[in-house]
């Protein structure tokens, strides 16, 4: 594997030197998801709107029901609009958060502090929130909800109202799995193709122009993909050889082409092999290698890509301290990680207690959210906010 200098961590995982006070109750056992963080909107799913700089219990929601748990929105301030959308094993789905453009998707527009069923949903198999709204999967086929200014739900409808109920996407059946970014939509079908809609600012469509787009159009010269991760403004898609495409926004590096250049149509992200697993971050990307190690491209201006430095990467720095991660996701500036001992970690901005650990303070390293034997697989954060979930 031909790979840039490898850089590690500025410090060691510590996991025994956590401090029971940032631990929740009972942690080896407790059966609940779990959330921490900003929570102005209600997008904890505690029943409050209070900031939780440890995880805290999310109402009613058992890590045994949960298949997938998807965070949305973000932002700072008056434009905060952070939500969450849980997708059950039974098939249903639950929201929680910000509403303001219908994204729970629930027939209001009213905000809601804990998780209440999506209505007449049922029998869904994936689940995405976006910036503003979210996407699901039925039976091979898509619904879409909550605003539509971009043309994001791929109806070909109205754009100027939002849509507080699920209705079809066009066009597309047998999809496999879809991702909501900032404005846009991006679907894999099963037979390996890529289809995008919405805003194209950016290229982030990838269908080699920038043209908003209200009804799905498959990405040219894409196939053979087996799974897809979708930022802000940037797409990743893994291969089944193993080769990881990228297209849209580039200014910070996360397309890992060795460029800070917008691509309307995917590029290889550079010096990466052996991939298991892609995540898109909001503005960074990460790849799980074969061998177990993480590599990490793009934002880094607070340190969410843990390579010890707070300058962007524009191709891949292998982190060879860190092993054993399951699962990654990361908001405006910070990332967390499920780790396979159960642990959740964290590293980057942590001025909103984002990282969970107990504290408002930025760290030189990682910290820990929640200890080896937590049961936690899964993590999720808001797109653009500071908010992160565990399930």
């Amino acid at each position: 594997m031909h790979l840039p200098a490898r850089t590690t961590l500025l410090a060691a995982l510590s996991l025994a030197a956590l401090t029971t006070s940032a631990l929740p109750a009972s942690a080896g056992t407790d059966p609940w998801v779990r959330a921490w963080g900003e929570n102005a909107q209600g997008q904890l799913g505690n029943g409050s709107v209070l900031a939780q700089q440890t995880p805290a219990a999310v109402t009613g929601i058992t890590r045994d029901d949960v298949r997938e748990l998807s965070g949305g929105g973000g932002g700072a301030a008056a434009a905060a609009n952070g939500f969450a959308v849980a997708l059950l094993k039974d098939g249903t789905v639950k929201s929680w958060g910000n509403n303001a453009t219908g994204q729970l998707g629930n027939g209001t527009l009213t905000a809601q502090s804990f998780p209440a069923s999506v209505a007449g949903l049922s029998g869904v198999s994936e689940v995405s929130a976006g910036l503003n709204h979210v996407l699901a999967v039925k039976g091979g086929r898509i619904l879409a909800w909550g605003s539509n200014a971009s043309k994001q739900l791929g109806t070909g409808q109205d754009t100027t109202n939002p849509y507080k109920a699920p209705i079809p996407v066009q066009s597309l059946d047998k999809v496999k799995d879809v991702g909501a970014g900032c404005d846009f939509s991006v679907a894999l079908r099963q037979d390996g193709t890529v289809w995008t809609w919405g805003k194209g600012d950016n290229g982030r469509l990838g269908t080699g122009n920038n043209t908003t787009r209200e009804t799905p159009q498959k990405v040219p010269d894409l196939a053979d993909v087996e799974s897809i991760s979708v930022g802000c403004e940037h797409v990743l898609a893994l291969t089944a050889d193993g080769i990881v495409k990228a297209w849209g926004k580039g200014a910070e590096g996360q397309l890992g082409n060795d460029s800070t250049t917008d691509s309307n149509k995917p590029v290889d992200v550079a010096y990466l092999d052996a991939v298991a697993r892609i995540f898109a971050t909001s503005a960074s990307g990460f790849a799980v290698l074969d061998d177990g190690s993480l590599a990490g491209w793009g934002k880094n201006t607070d340190k969410q890509l843990g390579d010890g430095t707070a300058s962007n990467r524009t191709t891949p720095v292998v982190l060879d301290s860190l092993k054993g991660v399951q699962s990654i996701a990361g908001g405006a500036d910070f990332t967390v990680a499920a780790l396979d001992d159960g642990s959740v970690i964290g590293w980057g901005a942590n001025a909103a207690a984002q990282l969970g650990d107990g504290s408002t303070t930025t760290p030189p390293g990682t910290t820990v959210a929640l200890p080896p034997g937590s049961g936690i697989t899964q993590v999720a954060t808001t797109m653009t906010g500071k908010s992160a979930f565990a399930y």
